[in-house]
């Protein structure tokens, strides 16, 4: 009982600093996002083994000037795609049966794509025409957090076939079925309070973010099962690290960036 309301404190206090983030105003949900991944960063850091700083240099440069400075959709594009990359070549190591060992210059790439790519592109997404949608990246959160609430829920209920018990024991086919069906009920909610983009294309969006994260998560696992350690930090009790919270994500972040490219919402 305990344990479950340390983790419901710490999540109430974790929603609620980014819901006043994101409605106070679009220069508070940036910065609170830059302070993140660079959470994030310093626990990969550690999962990973590297040493020194100069990561958390080149994720800040890149976070500045892409938030800040440039506004080239092309050059944007090619940072969408080196991030895709990345997170396809983890998708490989994650289904790897092989022992991989990476490359100092590999985990340079990885963190400076996956997790600072990931957050440079969840920051872009609620901007058009230097509008702020906070409904729409709210959206995207709540997708996230009904996935993983209800795959959590069916699949401690119902859950019966593993999903990939090499990476991650607990986690269902069933569990992730129903946190997917949730989802998609949220995501219709959604389309009702968001006009942005229609109900199908809600529909679509969730999709992509359910698979996606659900992967990260998958990939974030695998990470620390080779690192030999349960969480990835401890700064939110009940809850592990932050990298732990912000998988699904920040691995999400460029294919849902994508996703409203390809629907000619993001510019």
């Amino acid at each position: 009982m305990g344990e479950i309301l340390r983790r419901s404190l710490t999540g109430a206090v974790y929603i609620i600093l980014l819901l006043s983030a994101v409605f106070l105003s679009s220069d508070a949900f940036d910065f609170l996002f830059m302070t993140f991944g660079l959470a994030c960063l310093y626990e990969y850091k550690r999962l990973v083994h590297l040493k020194g700083y100069y990561i958390f240099a080149a994720y800040l440069g890149l976070w500045w000037a892409f938030i800040y400075l440039v506004k080239d959709q092309w050059a944007i594009n090619i940072l969408m795609l080196l991030t895709i990359i990345v997170d396809i070549a983890l998708l490989i190591f994650l289904f790897s049966q092989k022992k991989v060992h990476f490359s100092l210059l590999q985990k340079y790439l990885i963190g400076l794509f996956y997790i600072g790519g990931g957050c440079i592109f969840l920051t872009m997404i609620p901007y058009k025409s230097d509008a702020f949608a906070k409904l729409l990246i709210m959206g995207i959160f709540v997708l996230i957090w009904v996935n993983d609430s209800f795959a959590y829920l069916v699949g401690k209920t119902i859950g019966r076939t593993k999903l990939y018990t090499a990476v991650s024991p607990k986690k269902t086919v069933e569990g992730t079925l129903g946190g997917y069906i949730f989802a998609l009920i949220a995501a219709y909610i959604m389309a009702t309070q968001e006009a942005l983009i229609s109900s199908a294309q809600w529909m679509i969006l969730a999709t992509v973010i359910v698979i996606m994260g659900s992967l990260g998560d998958l990939v974030e696992s695998k990470l620390k099962r080779m690192a030999g350690v349960k969480d990835s930090g401890a700064i939110l009790p009940g809850h592990g690290g932050m990298l732990d919270r912000l998988d699904s994500l920040v691995f999400a972040a460029p294919f849902a960036y994508l996703t409203l490219n390809i629907f000619s919402y993001v510019s």
